[in-house]
């Protein structure tokens, strides 16, 4: 059940009660027996603790063995595009000879 927030109108006594979304709204302060307007409310927070949260969480065993090996080949075909170190250097000796 939420919880809403009300302001007397007449001592300005703020207070919350919890009640039914089919409920009507409280008419009356309980301190003085005043009108009472229903305040616009911000709602809960929300947490995502645990697991099933994430991407990761979701992803079955198989898929992550295919993500893996393809990041795998990935990472090998950008070490052989590449030119290394001594490869720059070779080229460069043979360019001034």
């Amino acid at each position: 059940m939420p919880t809403y927030q009300y302001r007397c109108l007449k001592c300005e006594h703020e207070f919350e009660f919890v009640q039914k979304m089919t409920d009507s709204p409280l008419t009356q302060c309980p301190s003085c027996k005043g009108k009472v307007k229903r305040l616009i409310g911000t709602g809960a927070g929300i947490i995502f603790k645990g697991s099933g949260f994430y991407s990761t969480d979701y992803r079955s065993d198989d898929y992550k063995k295919k993500a893996q090996q393809e990041n795998k080949k990935g990472a090998a075909s950008e070490k052989s595009d590449t030119p290394s170190k001594t490869d720059t250097a070779k080229s460069a000796k043979a360019e001034a000879s």
